[in-house]
């Protein structure tokens, strides 16, 4: 009963969540296409590597938000009010805090990297300035606003989500639209109205969080709690630079060897990277507060059953997705922009690949945060995907391609991968053979052979959207039904199972015809005399 349960909460949770991603990912490959066209190439590229400079500053405090998650979805499952108002009170504080200390340091070692690192045309160093310093107010906000979000997550109540990020959407495409009513600069405008949206985001979050108790506002002065919080959010912060080395750390990169231009191109295929994500991620968002949670409740063979299958769902939800768009990605490139920038194509699918990796780590890393030990895995695993860093600056200097870039991305996250599974074996009772079989070798299996079998009807088509079409339908049924027969075990199958068999018989018992009266009626009330 209690799987059925969290199994349930689940599934309405990635519902409302996907209701929320399909309108918001509608909506933004549009506004991608109108805002290329409106601003071009270039100040599309310098858009994205001055905001992302902001971002890698800013991705710092990503670890506490992580911490306050943690910490709140692990006092609900105790149901200890006292320390859920002060988990949330500390939070708040210690985010403002540490929100004024990213602006300092935006302010200082970012306008050096701003002045002195980034390739910007000189004509537009001004307005790009600007933009800096729009984002940098946005991301204040932004980080301002962690705690109650993570009030809402742990709650599970992703809805809000679904309706308050389908207006976000709108307005967003509102904003593109008024570009061509610009007083001023088109970027700066744009970055200044999404400020603006930023605000009446947040406003509404916080209205909205009223209803939890714990987000009641009051001066907490628990200074363990905030030792306890900054001491676990310290242990994540190495994971966090990591994640900046392979993200906006290689986007410097590219900036500096190649020019905005190629960061316009890494920007549109991490846009269709992010859109597609977020089929598993969303799936994934409404299963990490239920592992969390099993494990402060001591149901350690649940949680990891549960790992098992978000790993799978997770994976498997991507590929059927990542197989069309890899090999149609030049038409599906054309008929969303029209004129893309070059490299576009090639840095789609490395990063679908990375995304792949990625996608399996999720619900392992969620195991690492609900039993605290983090410390060793970010410090291991954080060296081996900074290492994508130096190893792709030296790809560059030996004159290697952009691409070069996302390969020592793939080559540092597929070897940490490994390391990570070893290191969760000191924490939980699990045969690594086991999980590398279950988890990698299944969904490798699965990978290679769906590849090959929708590549070779690819091969057969002529190129259009009605091979676009029949691909990406071949490949959901190739992939279901690859992952049905070898991509789980026979536990899930026999479930799955199960739940169609039940409601083909629940079908089945409620539409009986009637031949007396000549209609279909319940079974319930069908009298053979």
């Amino acid at each position: 009963m209690a799987e059925q349960s969290y199994s349930k909460r689940i599934a309405k949770n990635t519902i409302f969540l996907y209701f929320r991603m399909l309108l918001i990912m509608g909506v933004n490959l549009y506004i991608s296409r109108v805002l290329l066209s409106y601003l071009g190439v270039e100040d599309y590229g310098i858009y994205n590597i001055v905001g992302g400079l902001v971002v890698m500053f800013s991705s710092l405090c990503g670890s506490l938000g992580g911490a306050t998650s943690r910490y709140i979805i692990i006092e609900l499952g105790r149901k200890n009010q006292d320390k859920l108002n002060r988990i949330f009170n500390v939070a708040l504080f210690a985010h403002g805090t540490i929100a004024l200390l990213i602006m300092i340091l935006c302010e200082t070692a970012g306008l050096w990297l701003f002045y002195y690192k980034l390739v910007i045309p000189e004509p537009r160093i001004n307005v790009a300035f600007w933009v800096f310093q729009i984002s940098i107010l946005t991301t204040f906000f932004s980080l301002t606003q962690v705690p109650y979000n993570a009030c809402i997550i742990a709650h599970e109540d992703m809805k809000i989500y679904a309706y308050i990020g389908l207006v976000e959407a709108l307005l967003k495409l509102a904003v593109v639209f008024a570009l061509l009513i610009s007083p001023f600069d088109k970027l700066v405008f744009y970055a200044l109205l999404l400020c603006l949206i930023q605000i009446m985001v947040m406003l509404a979050y916080r209205f909205y969080c009223r209803r939890y108790s714990e987000c009641k506002l009051l001066f907490c002065k628990d200074m363990v709690l905030f030792k306890e919080l900054f001491t676990y959010a310290g242990s994540d912060m190495i994971g966090v630079i990591s994640v900046l080395a392979q993200g906006q750390g290689l986007n410097l990169l590219l900036n500096i060897f190649f020019g905005p231009a190629v960061n316009a191109a890494r920007a549109i295929a991490y846009q269709v990277q992010g859109a597609v994500s977020q089929f598993s991620n969303n799936f994934f968002a409404a299963a990490r507060p239920q592992i969390i949670k099993l494990y402060a409740e001591g149901k350690i063979d649940e949680m990891m059953c549960l790992v098992y299958r978000s790993s799978w769902i997770s994976f498997y939800l991507l590929l059927m997705i990542s197989l069309p768009l890899c090999l149609e990605r030049d038409f599906v490139l054309s008929l969303w922009l029209g004129v893309y920038p070059d490299y576009t194509g090639s840095f789609l699918i490395l990063i679908m690949i990375l995304c792949l990796i990625q996608s399996l780590k999720m619900p392992r890393s969620a195991v690492f945060h609900a039993t605290g030990h983090i410390l060793r895995s970010n410090v291991m695993v954080g060296l081996i995907l900074c290492a994508a860093f130096p190893l792709a600056h030296v790809f560059l200097k030996l004159g290697g391609s952009p691409e070069s870039v996302f390969w020592a991305a793939n080559i540092s996250l597929a070897l940490s991968e490994f390391v990570s599974v070893y290191l969760l074996k000191r924490y939980m009772a699990f045969s690594i053979k086991n999980y590398l079989f279950n988890i990698y070798g299944r969904c490798f299996i699965v990978s290679v052979l769906s590849s090959l079998i929708v590549y070779c009807v690819y091969r057969e088509l002529e190129a259009g959207v009605i091979r676009l079409v029949s691909i990406s339908f071949f490949s959901l049924a190739v992939v279901v039904l690859l992952a049905y027969t070898i991509g789980i075990d026979y536990q899930l199958r026999q479930k799955i199972n199960s739940v169609v068999l039940s409601k083909f018989s629940c079908y089945a018992n409620k539409n009986i015809f009637c031949f007396s009266c000549n209609r279909i009626r319940c079974n319930k009330s069908f009298n053979t005399s």
